[in-house]
């Protein structure tokens, strides 16, 4: 929906809300008008319900109130004298509906001085559990989301098992676009392998009206912009596949952006620069980029071992397994940095190593812009210019296989091309102003990464957030935990600093707190 079209359906929830409510305002001694006033109804309302104000503010937080919504549901018969099981299951049932039943239908009477208490154990457990999810959902969607890293495309750096910690606050919270979907599950409801939220499956059907139930993009404000060469996760704009990780049906689906995939890798390239991949090594602007000490980016190297083998400790220390491999003429192909590969050279078994890179003229059409008139590969790469929100950029036919993308798929226009003319939404042009920033993520593994040298930009409407702590690590070959990369911070230069300690004292400070309270309420 747009916001006109939410605006609309917000005053029709208003008619109904007043419509279902205002005897029950009357008979708790309040104006029937007062039930007609929008964000004022609610306040009244938590007052009649003996509730807090502040929940006023979570009935207008996406996701969130759709979990509140029963609740005040709930409380509103209770206040009434309806506070049976059946009384509760019709409120929810119904969605609320049943409050027209108790305002019409019966003589209600307003009890002013209810015990909060919920009437039973089962209810006072099943409260718990609903305000304890509600205070997750709230962290998980606008301040802090685990994550695991599935890949190695950042490999040394952020490793296959380690569960982060990623801010939403640093670049802004984005506002969920799915208004109806699972609490705290990504695209798919772990288990049943069905999506979690409510759309349209086909992508030619994006105007069914499970979609138009989508908010429109917004943004909370962030305290920092996306740096030059920060690790970022964000939403892979080219998913489709119908789960998250793991599919090879082939089976294809319609992608909210906040329900796609969520990709991490390095922001080598912010709006406005020109980025080019010379030889393997990214260059901002003409400059060789210089990346963060804990960057660690590899590429394949060709060793020629004169048919000798390495050593078991050779074999450990340069993951051959892991990463490389053995050919039939007895050289080994390792994925190596820079500095590994100088290491591994003065081994006295190697007779020579050599970096194998794609060099540029050969058209790879799976590196973008996809176009044969640009013969790119993934270690020799452009130069492009990175859009900038506002900039205006010549539209032609040789610039525009770089813009079709985001001028149809990621700013919604119309896109048509007759030959050597194009036209936007109907008007024939010849430039075009970019609506939002764009960034470029590549992996650190730099040949064994899935990034925007395969499909293009990611807009700023897909980001993520930022991660900031490794809380936990599991090495899923051994299944070992790696104990001294737990509570390490993501950013920074140096040797990552494990802080479980510090974890481990708040724990065992505050079960001794948990204790200590308990023992003097039993004096």
């Amino acid at each position: 929906m747009t916001f006109t079209e939410w605006f609309i359906f917000f005053l029709i929830i208003q008619v109904i809300h007043f419509l279902g409510t205002w005897k029950l305002y009357v008979k708790a001694g309040r104006q029937a008008w007062e039930a007609a006033v929008p964000i004022y109804n609610a306040v009244v309302l938590m007052g009649i319900i003996n509730r807090s104000k502040w929940w006023v503010i979570l009935l207008f937080i996406p996701i969130v109130n759709l979990l509140m919504f029963p609740i005040v549901w709930v409380e509103t018969c209770r206040s009434f004298g309806f506070n049976k099981g059946k009384d509760t299951i019709l409120a929810i049932v119904t969605f609320g509906f049943y409050l027209f039943y108790i305002n019409y239908a019966t003589d209600a009477v307003y009890k002013e001085n209810r015990s909060l208490k919920p009437p039973t154990a089962v209810d006072e457990w099943l409260s718990s559990i609903a305000f304890a999810i509600i205070a997750a959902t709230l962290v998980h969607t606008y301040f802090m989301q685990p994550y695991t890293i599935p890949t190695s495309s950042l490999e040394k750096t952020l490793l296959v098992g380690d569960y982060l910690f990623v801010s939403k606050f640093h670049y802004g919270a984005r506002v969920p676009m799915t208004t109806v979907s699972v609490p705290m599950v990504h695209d798919t409801v772990p288990g049943l392998g069905v999506k979690s939220f409510l759309s349209e499956d086909k992508a030619e059907n994006k105007n069914n009206w499970k979609n138009k139930l989508s908010l429109p993009y917004m943004r909370l404000p962030g305290v920092q912009k996306i740096k030059r060469n920060e690790i970022v996760v964000f939403s892979w704009p080219a998913d489709t596949t119908k789960t998250m990780w793991g599919d090879v049906s082939g089976k294809q689906t319609y992608k909210p952006i906040d329900k796609r995939t969520n990709y991490v890798k390095r922001c080598v390239g912010i709006p406005g620069d020109s980025l080019e991949v010379r030889d393997g090594y990214v260059y901002i602007n003409g400059e060789k980029t210089i990346l963060p000490d804990r960057a660690k980016p590899q590429w394949y190297f060709k060793v020629d071992v004169g048919g000798n083998k390495f050593s078991r400790g050779d074999i450990e220390r340069y993951k051959m397994a892991k990463e490389g491999k053995v050919g039939d003429d007895g050289i080994y192909y390792l994925n190596l940095t820079d500095e590994e590969a100088a290491s591994l050279e003065k081994n006295s078994i190697v007779k020579s190593i050599e970096k194998l890179l794609k060099p540029r003229g050969n058209f790879d059409k799976s590196v973008f812009p996809h176009d044969a008139r640009y013969p790119s590969s993934s270690d020799n790469f452009g130069p492009i210019y990175i859009p900038k929100e506002g900039v205006t950029v010549k539209l032609n036919d040789a610039t525009i296989p770089f813009y079709e993308q985001i001028i149809r798929r990621y700013e919604n226009n119309d896109l048509t091309i007759f030959g050597d003319d194009i036209y936007i939404n109907g008007k024939k042009v010849s430039e075009y102003t970019f609506k939002q920033d764009y960034y470029w993520m590549m992996g650190d593994n730099r040949q064994r990464s899935l990034d925007a040298r395969n499909w293009g930009y990611v807009p700023f409407d897909h980001v993520v957030g930022k991660p900031v702590m490794i809380w936990f690590s599991i090495d899923k070959d051994t299944n070992k935990i790696r104990w001294d990369r737990m509570f390490t911070t993501v950013g920074g230069s140096g040797k990552p600093v494990s802080y479980l300690w510090v974890v481990v004292i708040l724990i065992a400070g505050y079960i001794f707190y948990s204790i200590k309270k308990s023992k003097k309420k039993k004096v």
